[in-house]
Parts: C-alpha cells; sequence; structure tokens
C-alpha cells in the first residue's frame, strides 16, 4: 500500500459518515482511532459496543464499504479490549497531526523573531 498512515486517517475520516449509515441504524456510531501499515483501528460504540454481531459489522459492513471507497487492501480492526483487537504501541491519530501544526506554528513564530533581530 503506498499510502502514509496520515492520508488512510484523512480518508476515513472523510468517508465516515457514509460508511456510518448502517451503524447508526443500530444505534451505534463508529469511532476512528488510528491508523498504522494499512490498518484502521476503530471502536464501535452505543449499542453495537460488545454486541455479538460487532465482528461481522466490522468485516462485512465497515471494512467492505472503505476497501471500496478508499483501498482494497484496507484491513478494520474494531478495538474491544481482546489482546488481539489491540492497538498498536504506535499508531498515527488526529493528535499527532494536531501536536505537528503547533510545532509548526511556534517555529514560524521563532523564524519570525529571528527576522527582526
Amino acid at each position: 500500500m503506498t499510502f502514509s498512515d496520515e492520508d488512510i486517517y484523512e480518508a476515513v475520516k472523510h468517508h465516515l459518515p457514509t460508511v456510518n449509515e448502517y451503524v447508526n441504524s443500530h444505534g451505534g456510531d463508529i469511532k476512528l482511532l488510528g491508523t498504522k501499515d494499512g490498518t484502521v483501528y476503530i471502536e464501535l460504540t452505543g449499542t453495537c459496543h460488545g454486541c455479538s454481531m460487532s465482528l461481522m459489522t466490522t468485516k462485512m459492513v465497515v471494512q467492505k464499504k472503505l476497501r471500496e471507497l478508499i483501498h482494497p487492501e484496507l484491513v478494520v480492526v474494531n478495538v474491544d479490549g481482546t489482546p488481539e483487537n489491540a492497538l498498536p504501541d504506535e499508531f498515527y491519530t488526529q493528535e499527532e497531526a494536531e501536536e505537528t501544526q503547533t510545532i509548526n506554528k511556534k517555529e514560524g513564530l521563532m523564524d519570525k523573531v529571528k527576522k527582526l533581530f
């Protein structure tokens, strides 16, 4: 897969409302947690959290639709508290992007100050 974790995260975030329609119809919601190496980590919330059909919903609805919309090799994992469905130690998330933007803003300000002197 040639997309960065950030690219995949942004694409999933963009398409999440479309994918979320089915889950919403059952009283649930999808929370995007992060991405790493072509894997999207989500959490099913609401009535879908802990539901016996959550694995089926993750693979046959969420993953299938995201593969159609983004990339056919995309993998979706519902982080449900089990060891096999846990978040990796390091992954891309929106907070990472916000931290980078904050750092860049600070660097930009310092550059302006340096130019004054």
